[in-house]
């Protein structure tokens, strides 16, 4: 049973494909635990109810996000009031190394929206705020990075 296809069969529709952590690392090592699961599971293929399930039980939501990413995000939101906040402190505060915030977790983070680079340090989007369900702070608008369109989407 080691022999199940490591990439999602046609009905799975790629429900996989978009959550991964924004690079091809990523991918792999989301496959690769996505056919664990379909081998528990005694699956011939990795089709969607076997991804389901496993991105439920690996705590990945619909945006792509895991549990990680999430508390990136409300670390900054909840303690730092959305930022700006510089990379060694939330490094400090997630007790990780600056590398693997910068290398993989930011990343995705960037890609999708949720977050900024600025010269004073990270900062969450509208759109980060909304996806936590949590209230947006007034900032001064000069927080913002010169390519900020409003958060409108």
């Amino acid at each position: 049973m080691n022999d199940v296809p490591a990439s999602p069969a046609p009905s799975s529709g790629g429900s996989a494909s978009g959550t991964a952590d924004g690079h091809v690392t990523g991918v792999r090592r989301l496959l690769r635990r996505l056919r664990d699961f379909a081998l528990v599971g005694n699956a011939a293929s990795i089709d969607r109810k076997v991804a389901d399930r496993a991105l439920v039980a690996l705590e990945v939501d619909s945006c792509g996000l895991d549990a990680m990413d999430r508390r990136y995000l409300t670390t900054v939101a909840v303690n730092y009031g959305g930022g700006p906040v510089g990379v060694e402190t939330i490094a400090a505060a997630l007790s990780e190394p600056r590398d693997a915030i910068e290398e993989i977790i930011e990343p995705f983070l960037i890609q999708q929206g949720f977050l900024q680079r600025t010269p004073r340090g990270r900062l969450l989007t509208g759109h980060a705020f909304r996806h936590l369900g949590l209230a947006e702070p007034r900032r001064d608008p000069a927080q913002f990075g010169m390519f900020d369109q409003g958060e409108d989407g």
